[in-house]
């Protein structure tokens, strides 16, 4: 090493000797052992030096996280000077590269360990543990089990516990019960919401703890500081142009000159905002279908800070601001509301579960159930094909369309469907809520997708009929069942297996490795998803010096050991098990897998619920308020003229419920798909939620003006849902606070930049929508963290005492992020929400059964398997050329699309992902540049 540092030349040499001096000291971050020693993302100045040079150095004093500043985790301006140690494991780009996914492994780990908080009755066993066992152990809770009541109750019942079986852990069940056989009521539907905050920092508006009241006073409130006034002066999209956009809802007849202005986010198209949404009617919902009469109430429009007093808003002041007082929306449902339980371990008191809980109504797996029902009454609204059950229904609507318009688009609901009555026209699925162009979008994308399946399936059967298809029923597992005998109803259930896994997959390694756009989540999350079945060096070597630093006595018996020293990848995790192996492991080719249908244990192997049970935490909820993605305007194309001309400005706003279905029929799959493919979304910052959503018209609310505030309503229902404010968030998910507003301004701008300016005045803007106070040192205001020289924080948050400082603790959550103009380079989200999926983005395949030990051909089939592994029937198929330094395999929605809209092959050609802008060109390493691909020079949309 010290002769290549001699070769390597004076300009890199001062960052080598750091990293000499880092590595004789072995000054390395360890995996903290209480919570207020956490890592914070932050590194020591000369592990900083070493692994970004200079540059990472001026950043790490601010409160930001410090591994994007490190070699190679930005565009091609961050790959280090050219070197003789570049090609080595010890080069700049490779070490800034192992450097970052060592620091995002450690977090993954530390938030698994201190971010946990069942609101279920399973939070003390958790801290105290149960029979001799530490809770983080724990892997399964009476809680967990299925009341006397349930209609599978007899179905699991046994000796000493309850254990799924037979056709309950075949497929995947409509309620979402057995995933885990012995935790059946796992991540079904109507199970409690959890947290990923100390119980104690929830509902901050209620002043329930003593730092709670010192970190707020008495500031907050639901509607206080007012919703609508946030909205109006922190979100609303700015307007060159406004008699052409029309408050979002464009022009009569959609002309071309229509235009909304919106902040575009260089590289994710509109498809990549659709996709969330879709996404998001499977994971969770907090309302229920047919509720009883709601309580209805306001929802702001009344008051706001001068000169950081409260006072009431003048008939001129709602005018200028363009909020509506007669807004009235209802009141979020609560599961209970009483006052929680404490108990005292340790010394230390806990409370057993959030002042107040909530209840998931859909299922928490990744199991397609927006698609498929999540429980009768949805299941009823899936149509499956009358003719080939195994199908679903689709119908044909269109004449003279493209080749894909040939397999039919999804039927619209029938009268006698049980369906609320604004989703009547709509097309015919199990979550219908919210209706969009773009969920019409991906559901009829689906839809085709499953038939493919089928189609495919049954090809496979009639050349080899008699050749054993993989699948067993757990039943009778030793008999075989040949392709010929796979019954239509099993098929169907297979085809839901294998689109769930694919969507999952899509989400992984496409959408996010999109959404987050550089070198450590490329591989971090190609790594995360593949980890059996691919090499990725530098991530598995960072998992074992984590695991080896673990300096835990029984390491080998800790979940956090058993999980991931197997290696990088969670998808098949446990679906291969070896003679002599102490728990389930990485694929070993030379050695016979005894893993067998007959074993519980087998069956269960692979999932990993770190001793919490899974559930989506309301945290998770609040990070996927993701409207600013959105524009108001789509520019619509169409895919048999010419791409490159917009030949509409349609307003997102006429493409809602049935007008959504009418849309796609008139103009088609493909027309749709190219529109969204080649528009930019919208950035995640302030000033730029659609204007159509501020003035969102629902006839059916109870009240004088009939519309709402949606980005308004994200306010309140983080509110309602006790969401800490930012600041303590922040501290709660292991990152640094800030002190004051200004803390947000972007510190690589220079001072003269006009965005530095813009930063500036958005900065005084929040100064004045949540004001300032006079700071009081006595009052500690959190226990999740410790200042520099192990002092408790308090209010001062570093400022004299008495000082006038910035209401910055105040700060609703989804403000605080979108307020982070400093953000890791290809980010469209803020670091805060990047370790809120960091966390679970994991949690949700470690602890899905089908996605880890129950990945096999007995549930699958060999057919299946194949398909979810190589994005499609037959070998996997690659893309020419090299992207970012990386051969990659045609993406999985990519071969989806091929396969559903083949019409659209020519545009698809040059696309590598999806979800980057369809005519942008990718040039070199992780650009975000806004430049045509050939034969996209014309797009108009790069002449602005």
């Amino acid at each position: 090493m010290a002769g290549l540092l001699l070769l390597s030349g004076c300009n890199t040499w001062e960052s080598e000797l750091s990293c000499l001096e880092v590595f004789m000291q072995g000054d390395i971050q360890r995996v903290a052992q209480t919570r207020e020693q956490r890592f914070l993302g932050k590194v020591p100045e000369k592990r900083a030096h070493c692994l970004g040079g200079d540059h990472a150095v001026t950043l790490n004093q601010s409160p930001w996280l410090d591994w994007p500043n490190f070699w190679a985790t930005g565009d091609s301006s961050s790959l280090s000077p050219p070197t003789l140690l570049n090609s080595t494991f010890f080069g700049p780009n490779a070490r800034g590269i192992s450097g970052a996914l060592y620091e995002l492994e450690l977090q993954r780990i530390e938030l698994i360990k201190f971010n946990l908080f069942d609101n279920s009755g399973t939070y003390q066993a958790y801290i105290t543990g149960r029979d001799s066992k530490a809770g983080p152990v724990l892997q399964t809770w009476p809680e967990m089990l299925l009341p006397p009541t349930h209609p599978n109750y007899q179905d699991v019942r046994s000796d000493q516990k309850q254990v799924c079986r037979g056709e309950l852990i075949r497929f995947r069940t409509v309620t979402g019960i057995c995933n885990d056989i012995y935790n059946p009521l796992m991540g079904s539907t109507h199970q409690l919401f959890a947290r990923n905050v100390q119980f104690e920092t929830t509902f901050p508006d209620l002043g329930f703890h003593e730092m709670t009241r010192n970190r707020h006073g008495d500031r907050l409130g639901l509607l206080k500081p007012d919703p609508q006034v946030v909205s109006r002066k922190l979100f609303t999209r700015m307007q060159s142009h406004p008699d052409k956009c029309q408050s979002g809802y464009g022009l009569p007849g959609s002309p071309e000159e229509a235009e909304c202005d919106y902040k575009k986010a260089p590289a994710f198209n509109v498809l990549a905002a659709f996709w969330i949404q879709f996404m998001t009617h499977d994971w969770f919902s907090h309302m229920e279908e047919d509720p009883h009469q709601p309580e209805w109430m306001t929802v702001g429009c009344t008051g706001q800070l001068v000169g950081n007093s409260e006072h009431s808003l003048t008939e001129e002041e709602i005018k200028q601001l363009g909020c509506r007082p007669d807004d009235r929306i209802n009141v979020s449902p609560v599961a209970d509301d009483t006052p929680p339980e404490s108990f005292v371990h340790g010394s230390q008191s806990y409370l057993v579960r959030a002042p107040k809980t909530t209840r998931n109504h859909v299922t928490a797996w990744w199991d397609a159930s927006q698609l498929y029902g999540y429980d009768e009454r949805s299941s009823q609204r899936v149509k499956r094909d009358p003719g080939d059950p195994a199908k679903l229904l689709l119908i044909p609507v269109r004449e003279g369309g493209g080749e894909g318009d040939k397999t039919g688009y999804l039927p619209v609901f029938d009268a006698g469907d049980p369906i609320k009555p604004e989703w009547s026209g709509q097309e015919a699925t199990a979550f219908p809520d919210n209706w969009s162009i773009g969920l019409s979008f991906f559901h009829n994308i689906f839809a085709r997708e499953h038939n493919a399946f089928v189609d495919e399936f049954r090809k496979q059967a009639a050349k080899i009929p008699d050749a054993d298809s993989g699948l067993r029923n757990p039943a009778r597992p030793e008999v075989v069942i040949r392709y010929q005998d796979v019954t239509p109803d099993e098929l169907f259930n297979v085809a839901r297996l294998v689109v769930s896994a694919e969507i999952a997959k899509i989400h992984t390694i496409e959408w996010t490795t999109q959404l987050l756009y550089n070198e450590p989540l490329y591989r971090g999350m190609n790594a995360n998803w593949h980890g059996l079945f691919h090499e990725h060096t530098a991530v598995s070597e960072a998992l074992r010096e984590i695991i080896r630093q673990l300096d835990d006595s029984d390491a080998a018996n800790n979940s956090l050991y058993a999980a991931f020293a197997g290696g990088a990848g969670i998808f098949g995790l446990g679906n291969h098990r070896y003679e002599g192996k102490s728990f389930y492991s990485l694929v070993e080719r030379d050695r016979e897998d005894i893993w067998t249908l007959a074993s519980n244990d087998d069956i269960n192997g692979g999932i990993n619920h770190f001793g919490s049970p899974f559930n989506f935490p309301e945290e998770f909820v609040t990070v996927y308020r993701l409207h600013p993605l959105l524009p108001d305007l789509i520019e619509y194309r169409e895919w048999n003229k010419d791409p490159n001309v917009i030949q509409q400005k349609v307003p997102v706003i006429d493409t809602f419920r049935g007008k959504a279905t009418e849309a796609m029929r008139q103009k088609g799959l493909a027309s749709w798909a190219l529109s969204m493919g080649r528009q930019r979304a919208g950035e995640l910052t302030l000033q730029n939620h659609p204007q159509f959503l501020q003035n969102l018209k629902m006839p059916q609310l109870q009240s004088s003006t009939q519309q709402i505030d949606i980005a308004a309503l994200d306010l309140i229902r983080d509110r309602e849902r006790g969401i800490p404010r930012y600041n303590e968030f922040r501290r709660q998910y292991g990152l640094k606070q800030l002190t004051g507003f200004d803390d947000f301004i972007d510190p690589r701008l220079p001072q003269d930049s006009p965005v530095r300016r813009e930063q500036e005045q958005l900065v005084k803007m929040l100064r004045e929508v949540y004001g300032q106070h006079r700071c009081d040192e006595s009052k500690q205001i959190t226990n999740a963290q410790l200042n520099n020289d192990q002092s408790p924080i308090n209010d001062c948050l570093g400022h004299p005492n008495g000082s006038l400082i910035d209401n910055i603790e105040d700060v609703d959550t989804v403000v605080g992020w979108l307020a982070e103009f400093k953000r890791p380079h290809g980010f469209a989200i803020s670091e805060t929400q990047f370790v809120v999926f960091i966390l679970n983005a994991s949690r949700r395949l470690f602890s899905d059964r089908f996605l880890t030990s129950s990945f096999r051909p007995e549930f699958y089939s060999t057919f299946g398997v194949t398909w979810v592994m190589h994005n499609g029937p037959g070998p996997e198929k690659m893309e020419q050329g090299m992207s970012n330094g990386h051969q990659q395999p045609v993406s999985p929605l990519k071969r989806v699309l091929l396969r559903t809209l083949p019409e659209l092959a020519d545009e698809l050609q040059g696309v590598i992902n999806v979800f980057d802008p369809w005519a942008r060109d990718r040039g070199e390493y992780y650009s975000t540049e806004w430049e045509p691909r050939g034969g996209a020079e014309g797009d108009s949309a790069f002449a602005k």
